[in-house]
């Protein structure tokens, strides 16, 4: 008999406080939306300077330090960029006009137009999830760090994963970023997006590409938790919400799908809990340790069994048959941890078993080795 095995460690995720994935009827991915930019620390357009901080100073890629009196001048342009540890911010590697070797610099002491220009179609292409723009600036070969963040913590993945794009999900995943990079606003991955905004599609394709259903957010919630939580809400009957429970159902299906497999069971042991929380222990056939698995995830027979107080053991063969005193077939079972064969009703007999020992019968009535008798017992 089959029962759904649970696999233990799983994730969950804090919703930013201005943001609800199930009120909200417009979309926080509005191509509106800007990039953050702190204020240069001067109003030139076109320069930077880094200031040292004498507790903490800052250093470049060349690993050296800063003075207070130090500074570059123009700007050519940016030639990269990268998230820092954490995803609370951006550096940047700057091309100087005066030959100077590349710096990297963090966005903070960079004028803000030239942060600008670089990120702005990157993170324009990833709120309207425009599937040529982003191949192309992927295939730019810039320098351009793929997991960039913006001031939330978030990547370009959490945004196309948010508004459904499978072809743009596809392209920054085979760019290498991060399937499972949490966000500063709660926790959340791009497969929490996926599944907070019921995009069934996107769940299932980042699940196929390697995302870990068991990446918990802020709330200590999986992807699945989050689904299952905006799915109860969202009112039945609804014609305006018909879709977005059908999203939600098929965001459940595939994350179900990826935090269970099958097992066999040999028997359920003890139980405990009520309603929702009804949970039983069950004994797994290939000896994996007893487990409490939730009762929806056991098989509905296993439960009825167990209910009705019915036993379970390990048969290893029908070696004899007889009609029992009420007339209906009855077979000699053969136990793999017990001695002596025991007579037992038909309905409490493999019928695999049973299958296999009738067709070894003889005219004789002899089995190998097996019996057949009357119900007299002769």
């Amino acid at each position: 008999m089959d029962a759904l095995f649970v696999n233990q460690s799983l994730s969950r995720l804090k919703l930013s406080p201005n943001q609800s994935f199930y009120y909200s009827n417009s979309s926080p991915f509005s191509t509106a939306q800007s990039v953050r930019l702190r204020p240069s620390p001067k109003p030139s357009l076109t320069t930077v300077r880094v200031i040292q901080n004498q507790e903490n100073p800052k250093t470049l890629s060349d690993d050296r330090a800063v003075t207070d009196d130090e500074s570059y001048g123009e700007v050519s342009k940016i030639i990269g960029s990268r998230a820092l540890d954490g995803g609370v911010g951006m550096e940047y590697l700057i091309e100087w006009k005066d030959g100077h070797a590349p710096s990297w610099v963090p966005s903070d002491f960079i004028a803000k137009d030239v942060v600008a220009e670089y990120e702005t179609p990157w993170w324009t292409a990833a709120k309207k999830a425009d599937e040529n723009a982003l191949r192309a600036l992927v295939d730019a070969d810039d320098g351009r760090d793929v997991d960039a963040v913006d001031s939330d913590g978030r990547t370009a993945l959490h945004f196309v994963a948010g508004l459904g794009s499978e072809p743009c999900v596809r392209i920054l995943a085979e760019a290498g970023a991060d399937l499972d990079l949490r966000d500063n606003a709660g926790g959340l991955t791009p497969l929490h997006m996926a599944a907070g905004y019921a995009r069934a599609g996107v769940v299932s394709l980042l699940l196929q590409l390697g995302a870990d259903p068991e990446v918990e957010d802020g709330r200590l919630r999986t992807a699945l938790d989050l689904a299952r939580e905006i799915l109860k809400v969202t009112p039945r009957g609804n014609p305006m919400e018909f879709g977005r429970r059908l999203g939600l159902e098929g965001a459940v299906r595939a994350l179900e799908g990826a935090v269970f497999e099958y097992a066999e069971v040999v028997e359920i042991i003890e139980k405990r809990g009520k309603g929702e929380n009804l949970e039983y222990l069950v004994k797994w056939k290939d000896g994996e340790a007893n487990e409490w698995v939730k009762a929806r995830f056991v098989a509905e027979d296993l439960v009825r069994d167990y209910e009705a107080g019915l036993e379970y053991a390990v048969a290893e063969a029908v070696v004899g048959k007889r009609l029992g005193d009420d007339g209906k077939n009855e077979y000699l079972v053969k136990w793999a941890d017990m001695e002596d064969a025991t007579w037992e009703p038909e309905e409490n007999v493999d019928p695999y078993l049973i299958k296999e020992f009738e067709e070894g019968q003889t005219d004789g009535g002899k089995v190998n080795g097996g019996v057949e008798l009357s119900n007299d017992g002769q």
